[in-house]
């Protein structure tokens, strides 16, 4: 079920690489007549700010990295046009196999999602995504389900269609969400936690730690200047940037 060592090396290279929407809030009014940044831009920015942006930034981003590295790779989605709009990567190995591969979600490595390979299983797996166990369900007509099966007995499920989107429907659908701004922020990472990697999730103003123990919540609270330093902490962002992309948020809900 892990990909092979050509997709891994790529997948790795944004380990530290957070999903969020504080960039297309930041970025949204700097008077660019399109709000989907390109690759370069993206670079640019990380460079100066630390920064990294939503699903469809890291999707650009991690395609253009295994279009480098010889790594065959497409984009998929759901949802186009909408506020609930999620994208991410099938990259294939040596033998054609698909491979997932969601930095919006976070997970913490690529999975297999040929369902008939010879080394596919169902059964619930530690080590692909922070905080759960994962179970892929057999494809039926291009789709697949993934079940996450959280500590306390909880579990969700998401469905992806495996089939490649076009460019064109990509990029339209990437200027949509950059011109969409929610009412909340959101940031999400992937940090140390005891013998783990776990998720930390920054969202309306309070943040929570999913573990393999369970669900943690943390603080609550309105300050700008709290989740700048805390933010910050985690994943080293730019204060200033921060404080900008953060006061966005507050104009927008007061």
């Amino acid at each position: 079920m892990y990909p092979k060592l050509s997709i891994l090396q790529t997948w790795k290279k944004f380990d530290s690489f957070p999903m969020e929407t504080l960039t297309k809030a930041w970025y949204f009014d700097k008077g660019t007549p399109k709000k989907q940044r390109d690759v370069s831009q993206m670079k640019e920015h990380r460079e100066r700010y630390g920064i990294t942006g939503n699903c469809f930034d890291l999707v650009l981003w991690l395609l253009d990295e295994f279009k480098k590295d010889g790594v065959k790779a497409y984009p998929i989605g759901s949802k186009f046009n909408t506020e609930k709009a999620h994208v991410a990567v099938i990259a294939l190995d040596e033998n054609g196999r698909r491979y997932l591969c969601d930095l919006g979600d976070q997970w913490l490595t690529p999975i297999l999602v040929d369902t008939s390979a010879e080394d596919f299983s169902n059964d619930k797996l530690t080590g692909f995504f922070p905080g759960a166990k994962i179970q892929v369900l057999p494809e039926n007509n291009g789709f697949i389900e993934i079940l996450y099966h959280r500590p306390n007995g909880k579990w969700s499920t998401q469905t992806f269609n495996l089939e490649p989107i076009e460019m064109n429907a990509f990029m339209q659908a990437a200027e949509f969400s950059q011109n969409h701004i929610g009412l909340y922020p959101l940031f999400e990472c992937r940090i140390p936690y005891k013998f783990e990697v776990a998720h930390w999730e920054f969202y309306n103003w309070e943040s929570f730690l999913s573990t393999n123990d369970g669900l943690h919540d943390e603080e609550q609270t309105y300050s700008i200047e709290h989740w700048v330093n805390v933010i910050h902490e985690k994943a080293n962002y730019n204060k200033d940037f921060l404080f900008d992309a953060l006061t966005k948020y507050k104009q927008i809900t007061t």
